[in-house]
């Protein structure tokens, strides 16, 4: 009776190359294939590590047939390693379709864990990890982008996002306008490279900042953004609801937000939603 080979699925570097664990090494470099987002792109990182497996393309838009080249392989009793350009394979990359058929087949899969951008910005990002929503890219369309953004103002777990940076301006400006300019964000740009970039506040700053320094329109970007505040903490009190009634009287929403922080002891983030969302119903 054959035995199939083993599909690797294995976690690459997303910059610095000492980022790559041992187990990653040998598995690359005993397996009878690597099959690469763009094997040009890794081509670097395997030399680093003087592995010399032959290697196939396998990306958005390798076709059936290349999926069951490599499906034939496993099948014969070769082991295939899938790598992306960068990072955990499967995050926000087309790894999934052989993944998926492989099992179907019944063909072993087993994990190499290492390096993934979105859980290193959550990491260092200071924002609620207990819960998270990965979104991937947004559309590139801001009516679009506009359109998913809206679906999730009211999402409580922290939202991820990969960006790219010619429309990092754009994202932050129209998070800004739904999602109200005090929500908090962190911006994660190329992580664990030369110039590694990790800051966060409210999202109308944020913008401001980026648009003032062109530099941080560069490079591989994670945005992550506060989740809304759950329904249940949204009761604030008779008392603390007159306070903002009458502020919402005389001031614009940030300034009667941060006032009424300040007499109510409440967030100002806090306060700002309930503005908002109590002035579109008036």
């Amino acid at each position: 009776m054959s035995t199939t080979g083993i599909l690797y699925v294995v976690a690459t570097p997303i910059g610095n190359l000492a980022d790559m664990v041992p187990r990653a090494v040998e598995a690359l470099q005993t397996v009878a294939l690597i099959a690469a987002e763009d094997t040009r792109h890794s081509s670097r990182l395997l030399a680093h590590f003087d592995i010399k497996t032959p290697t196939v393309a396998y990306h958005d838009h390798s076709d059936d047939q290349r999926t069951e080249q490599i499906l034939q392989r496993l099948l014969n009793g070769e082991s295939v390693a899938l790598i992306s350009d960068a990072g955990t394979p499967l995050v926000s990359d087309p790894g999934y379709r052989l993944v998926r058929h492989a099992r179907q087949r019944g063909i072993q899969v087993v994990p190499v864990p290492g390096a993934c951008a979105m859980i290193a910005a959550l990491s260092a990002a200071g924002l609620p990890s207990d819960r998270f929503a990965f979104e991937g890219f947004l559309p590139a369309k801001q009516t679009a982008r506009c359109n998913v953004l809206q679906s999730l103002v009211n999402e409580t777990r922290t939202l991820i996002f990969y960006e790219a940076p010619h429309r990092i301006l754009e994202t932050l400006q129209d998070v800004a306008q739904i999602f109200g300019a005090e929500r908090e964000v962190v911006l994660a740009r190329e992580l664990t490279k030369t110039f590694e970039t990790i800051r966060g506040g409210a999202v109308g700053e944020m913008a401001d900042w980026v648009a003032s320094d062109t530099n941080q329109q560069r490079g591989e970007i994670v945005l992550l953004i506060h989740g809304a505040i759950a329904p249940a903490a949204k009761d604030m009190g008779t008392e603390s609801e007159r306070v903002m009634r009458v502020l919402l009287e005389e001031l614009p929403i940030k300034q009667a937000a941060s006032l009424g922080a300040k007499l109510t002891g409440l967030k100002k983030n806090f306060l700002y939603q309930w503005a908002l969302e109590n002035s579109k119903k008036e």
